[in-house]
């Protein structure tokens, strides 16, 4: 791992690194929806799914984050993982709607007791150690390692699915990665586990001053504004995202490499090699999220939003207009966009709360994203059955546009 420039680099910092290369290296990410469709799931039948998690998610996501702040960090990443194994178990041996439904479940419990957690030592490490005014900067570097992990699990992914054929191998690879960092997390010392440990208040003591700092912090508008904001842009390209499969088999159509190999041989090197390098470029995006924040420009938030937005109509008219080539690079832009302001954002956020309940907030927040990514997955697969992937890319984005352009006259732009 190469050194951080002007950041606290020691042995919790390279810890924090690996925890994100390593959770990153799911193998089947740049696979999902193509797995999907070879066992014959419709995109209505995979926004269900995609659904279904979410909701999951939502349902678990504040009691997670009050749990990790009351209960211990360690004990919460570590049970998020053990949901993660589950499912990939499922996935590989299971093709059955029910069976991937529970899949999609277990992933939920694990996205819930997973999301916000890790930020929160992270702040929790900044503050002890005095250096909490790095937060974006410090993000931003460990963000750009789990950046690289994708990178590396989909050109992977791409030679698995290559040499054995078929897409189900890649959630059985998923599962080593994710033992190896149920450990890391085990590893991480003790002042980390949560940031009021060491009081001598009683569990529902603890619980009740959670709580009540939550609420009082969520109550100024600026708070509550930066979290809307960012969690709008990550849920509309979460649910999103795996829809790139399908235009990029497009593009392999094309292309006469390797004619004599299948459609999902010649798509999964591709595929993987597209992937590789979009994560290359996010991972550049969010280790240089620091010059985004310095560079002056004003309502951050609001631009980087509006962009991201622009980029996904304009993927869904082009790839609409059969032109995937253009539909994927606008497409891949959203990706970048999401990466390079969401350190600034977190940075934000971890600035404008107190940190004992950092990890609460922040689940508030991946809440009101798991609410959005619900309904814009579900949304996309009815669409998406009746008029096509580009339409469907097309309506979103531009609904989404012309709500937060709406928003922002009446209300005002969102400011650090």
């Amino acid at each position: 791992m190469g050194k951080a420039e002007n950041i606290k680099t020691d042995k919790q910092y390279y810890k924090f690194c690996a925890y994100g290369f390593l959770k990153n290296l799911q193998f089947f990410e740049a696979f999902l929806i193509l797995s999907l469709m070879e066992k014959g799931l419709s995109f209505t039948a995979i926004g269900v799914l995609y659904a279904v998690r979410e909701v999951t998610t939502n349902i678990l996501e504040i009691p997670s984050g009050i749990a990790a702040d009351v209960l211990g960090r360690k004990k919460s990443l570590a049970a998020s993982f053990i949901a993660y194994i589950i499912s990939f178990i499922l996935f590989y041996f299971f093709s059955s709607y029910s069976l991937l439904m529970l899949a999609f479940l277990f992933y939920g419990v694990g996205e819930a007791f997973r999301s916000g957690t890790h930020k929160g030592m992270i702040a929790e490490y900044l503050r002890a150690n005095n250096i909490k005014e790095q937060m974006v900067n410090y993000y931003g570097h460990t963000r750009a390692w789990s950046q690289r992990g994708l990178a590396l699990s989909s050109i992977a992914a791409g030679f698995i699915v290559f040499y054995s054929g078929n897409y189900n191998n890649i959630f059985l690879f998923s599962i080593f990665p994710f033992l190896v960092n149920f450990f890391l997390i085990l590893s991480y010392p003790n002042a980390l586990d949560k940031s009021i440990a060491g009081k001598p208040e009683s569990k529902k003591t603890q619980l009740r001053e959670v709580l009540a700092t939550s609420w009082k912090m969520l109550k100024t508008g600026k708070t509550l504004r930066l979290i809307n904001n960012s969690a709008l842009h990550t849920a509309y390209l979460k649910a999103m995202k795996d829809y790139i499969q399908p235009m990029m088999v497009s593009l392999v159509i094309l292309l006469p490499l390797f004619s004599e190999k299948t459609k999902e041989q010649r798509s999964a090197l591709l595929i993987g090699l597209i992937y590789f390098f979009i994560f290359l470029l996010t991972s550049l995006a969010s280790q240089n999220s620091s010059r985004l924040e310095k560079s002056g420009l004003k309502n951050i938030p609001l631009v980087t939003l509006a962009a991201g937005l622009s980029a996904g109509l304009l993927s869904g008219v082009f790839y609409t207009a059969h032109l995937p080539y253009l539909a994927i690079i606008f497409f891949i832009f959203i990706y970048i966009n999401e990466n390079i302001r969401k350190p600034v954002l977190t940075g934000y956020v971890s600035d404008s709360v107190d940190n004992s309940v950092l990890t609460s907030v922040l689940s508030i927040q991946s809440q009101l994203k798991t609410v959005l990514t619900a309904a814009i997955a579900m949304t996309f697969g009815v669409i998406a059955d009746f008029s096509g992937i580009g339409p469907a890319l097309a309506v979103i984005s531009g609904g989404f546009l012309l709500i937060t352009i709406i928003a922002n006259i009446i209300s005002g732009p969102v400011k650090k």
